[in-house]
């Protein structure tokens, strides 16, 4: 009883901190698979956005709830910088993996072409013309007239000029089984 009385305040901040990002979590989910209905996005790409945002609400929620608890901020954000130091650090070195997530987030957002659609690929050492499998996190699958399934990074699908031949709603696919 003794601890309620003397950390009531720290208590109360606590419940209301978690009340406050189950709702964000609950809110930002629901904007989001909103967003994806509306611009007819897959529903594991709109799930991935989900998952990225459950993991920085969670972040933000400890990182609050060490200042409730009187974490001395000096020693927190020493350790949170030196975290993400390293992290970043390590990142830098993956370079890639991280642009590919970042433009699988862009692809997510802009859509410029959609599952279905048969695009061609402006590139002078491999031109590319192929309809699109599966759009993921990191890659495209791309299917050729010939069958042949290719995986494309996301990152290439932005930097290179890309053509749409034909969109998905179109009756007549060139390249169906």
């Amino acid at each position: 009883m003794v601890f309620i009385t003397q950390f009531f305040q720290e208590i109360i901040s606590t419940i209301v901190l978690l009340f406050v990002a189950i709702v964000l979590r609950i809110l930002s989910a629901k904007i989001v698979r909103r967003y994806s209905k509306t611009s007819e996005i897959l529903e594991h790409r709109s799930n991935l956005v989900i998952r990225y945002n459950n993991i920085f609400i969670s972040i933000l929620f400890f990182v609050v709830l060490f200042i409730i608890w009187g974490v001395n901020t000096k020693d927190l954000f020493v350790t949170i910088s030196s975290i993400i130091t390293v992290i970043g650090v390590g990142l830098f070195a993956q370079w890639s993996i991280l642009s590919n997530i970042t433009s699988g987030i862009i692809l997510l957002f802009s859509f410029p072409f959609k599952i279905g659609d048969i695009i061609r690929i402006h590139d002078k050492d491999f031109p590319i013309e192929a309809e699109i499998e599966d759009i993921r996190a990191f890659h495209t699958y791309l299917k050729t007239k010939e069958g042949e399934m290719i995986t494309y990074p996301n990152t290439l699908l932005l930097q290179k000029g890309i053509s749409i031949i034909k969109h998905h709603a179109s009756d007549d696919k060139e390249f169906t089984d």
